[in-house]
C-alpha cells in the first residue's frame, strides 16, 4: 500500500512539474514595443464659427473630401465691395474716340484735297509741255507759257502746305489717343492691386471649405460644430492605418543582428491567451541608443541602453495605436 502510494506520488509530482513548466514557459522574444503611426494633425484655414465639421473619430476618410465649412460671409461681403470698387475704376477711364474722330475728318478731308492738287498739277504739267512746242513754233505767245508755270508753282506750294498740315493733323490724332492713354494709365494702375486684393479675399473665402489633405482615419476629434475656430487652430488628427509602426527597443549587442529592410516576426496577443503572428519590415533603426523606457522589455532584462527600430506592418484591422507587440529577427525561427 505504501509501495503504491508512494509510485502514485511521484507520478503527480513529476505531471505537475510538467505542467507547470509548461504553463511558466513564454516565446522567447529579441524585443519589445507598442504600436504607431504617423499622426497628421489638420487646421482651420479660416477664423470664425464652425458651420458643419461631418467627421467622427475612427472614420475613414479620402483625400480631397470636403468634410465641413467655416462661417466666413463677412469676407464675402468684402468680395463684393471690391469687385463694386474695380467696376467703378473702369468707369472713370476716358475715351479718345470722339477726339480722334474730329482730328480723322479733318485728315481725311485734307487728303482728298492733297489728291486734287496733285491732278490738278499734272493737269497744267501737260499745258506746259502742249504751250512749250507751241512757241517753238512760234504759235502761241511766250507769256501764257510763263502764266502756266507760275500757276504750277503755285500749285506745287499748295501741295506742299496741305502735306505739311496733313502730317500736323496726323500728330494730333496720335497726341490725342496717346494723352487718352496717360490718362488712363493712371486710373487703371489702381485695377491690378485691388484685383489682387480680391484675389486674397477669395482664396481666404475658398479656405472657409474644409477639405482633408490626407487619406486615412481620423484618430482624435478636436472641434466640433458651433465653436469659433481661427486660423491654425487644431481640428481633428489622421492618420493612414493600413500600415501600421511598430516601434521596438533592443540593446546594443543586437545590432548587428539587424539591417534596414529585414524582415522579422512580429506577434502580438490574440485575446485569447494565445499569440497574434504577421511579418514586418525594419524601416528605420536609430543611430543614437536611449535609457530603456520603463514600459518596454528587452532581450536582456539588465540592459540600460537601447537603440530603437521601427518595424512597418500591414494592419488588417486588428492592431491599433498604443497596442504591445513582441518581435523575433529570424522569421525562420
Amino acid at each position: 500500500m505504501i509501495k503504491y502510494s508512494l509510485k502514485y506520488s511521484l507520478f503527480f509530482a513529476g505531471l505537475s512539474l510538467i505542467l507547470g513548466a509548461c504553463k511558466s514557459s513564454k516565446p522567447d522574444f529579441d524585443a519589445s514595443g507598442s504600436f504607431e503611426a504617423i499622426e497628421r494633425m489638420i487646421s482651420a484655414e479660416a477664423t470664425g464659427k464652425i458651420l458643419s465639421l461631418n467627421i467622427d473619430e475612427g472614420q475613414t476618410l479620402k483625400a480631397g473630401d470636403t468634410i465641413g465649412k467655416i462661417d466666413v460671409a463677412n469676407l464675402e461681403i468684402q468680395a463684393q465691395q471690391m469687385e463694386a470698387s474695380i467696376d467703378a475704376i473702369g468707369k472713370k477711364t476716358n475715351n479718345a474716340t470722339p477726339q480722334v474722330a474730329v482730328l480723322q475728318s479733318q485728315y481725311n478731308t485734307q487728303k482728298d484735297n492733297i489728291a486734287t492738287l496733285k491732278q490738278q498739277i499734272l493737269v497744267v504739267e501737260k499745258e506746259i509741255l502742249r504751250f512749250q512746242k507751241l512757241v517753238i513754233a512760234n504759235a502761241a505767245p511766250t507769256k501764257q507759257l510763263d502764266d502756266l508755270s507760275g500757276q504750277k508753282s503755285v500749285l506745287e506750294k499748295q501741295l506742299a502746305t496741305a502735306q505739311n498740315q496733313l502730317a500736323v493733323i496726323d500728330a494730333q490724332i496720335a497726341a490725342a489717343k496717346e494723352s487718352v492713354a496717360i490718362q488712363n494709365r493712371a486710373v487703371l494702375s489702381e485695377v491690378s492691386p485691388n484685383e489682387k486684393r480680391l484675389d486674397l479675399i477669395e482664396k481666404q473665402i475658398s479656405d472657409g471649405i474644409i477639405v482633408n489633405e490626407f487619406a486615412g482615419t481620423v484618430t482624435n476629434q478636436l472641434a466640433y460644430n458651433g465653436e469659433f475656430t481661427s486660423i491654425g487652430r487644431p481640428l481633428y488628427k489622421i492618420a493612414d492605418l493600413s500600415e501600421i509602426i511598430l516601434r521596438v527597443y533592443i540593446s546594443g549587442n543586437q545590432l548587428a543582428q539587424v539591417k534596414l529592410n529585414d524582415e522579422v516576426r512580429v506577434f502580438t496577443d490574440d485575446g485569447n491567451g494565445g499569440m497574434k503572428e504577421t511579418t514586418g519590415i525594419i524601416t528605420w533603426i536609430s543611430n543614437k541608443g536611449e535609457f530603456t523606457p520603463k514600459t518596454i522589455r528587452t532581450k536582456d532584462e539588465r540592459t540600460n541602453m537601447v537603440y530603437a527600430i521601427k518595424v512597418k506592418v500591414k494592419n488588417d484591422g486588428s492592431y491599433k495605436i498604443g497596442m504591445y507587440g513582441e518581435i523575433k529577427f529570424n522569421p525562420n525561427a
